[in-house]
């Protein structure tokens, strides 16, 4: 799988790719990414991207020229083209699962106001909201985009990872612990040390479901026809 992120702040990106479980999905092939500056095809003196919003409002709206150029240079049409936005549909592990089959997700960062209507009109396939708040950089949301879809990827996480985390079914994850066993006067549970598999997972779902009650109750009301989100 490919991903295509295009942003005015490539920079903040780069590390994102090329460090942990990510540098290694790339370098085993699992993976391949391109980061494309809207800037270069900005054709002006000043390679200005953005401009006032038509009718008035505070904040600055990208313009659609340079970033359509940016699309067609990465032969957008034809491919996965999503919009982070806060008005888009709200992002979850379906939709993450989903997006994994693609082969190639193309990403646009938007910035300021927000992104001229008709590039989004002409080009996206989906907008999609990270969350119910707003936040500065479409960067970010890119990043928590591409993470959560790149670790669906087959040979990315061990599958048996992957079966227990929250969201795979609808009920959150059970804590985890690790050495020491004593820690400022918290001890790791018991059973953990048992040995016991079957008391350690009767004890790991009786864990979800107290987290999931007290912390998203309303995951054990809404689950898909499939039992998972």
């Amino acid at each position: 799988m490919k991903f295509t992120v295009l942003s005015l702040f490539p920079a903040i990106l780069e590390g994102f790719f090329s460090e942990s479980i990510m540098a290694k999905a790339v370098a085993r092939g699992l993976l391949d990414y391109q980061l494309v500056n809207i800037r270069d095809y900005a054709y002006d003196k000043h390679h200005v991207c953005d401009d006032a919003p038509y009718g008035g409002g505070a904040g600055m709206v990208l313009k659609p020229e340079p970033l359509s150029r940016a699309l067609d240079a990465v032969g957008a049409s034809g491919k996965k083209v999503v919009y982070p936005t806060p008005s888009g549909r709200k992002f979850n592990q379906e939709m993450a699962l989903k997006l994994s089959e693609e082969d190639e997700l193309v990403i646009i960062c938007g910035r300021y106001e927000g992104v001229d209507q008709r590039v989004i009109d002409i080009y996206a396939d989906d907008e999609i909201s990270i969350g119910d708040y707003v936040i500065s950089s479409g960067e970010v949301a890119a990043m928590v985009i591409v993470d959560a879809v790149y670790r669906q990827l087959d040979g990315v996480i061990a599958k048996e990872s992957l079966a227990e985390e929250s969201f795979t079914q609808p009920l959150l994850e059970y804590p985890h612990y690790t050495r020491p066993e004593e820690f400022r006067g918290l001890r790791v549970p018991q059973v953990l040390l048992s040995g016991h598999h079957a008391e350690i997972e009767a004890w790991r779902l009786n864990q979800r479901v107290e987290k999931t009650l007290k912390y998203r109750p309303e995951l054990l009301r809404n689950p898909d026809e499939n039992g998972h989100l």
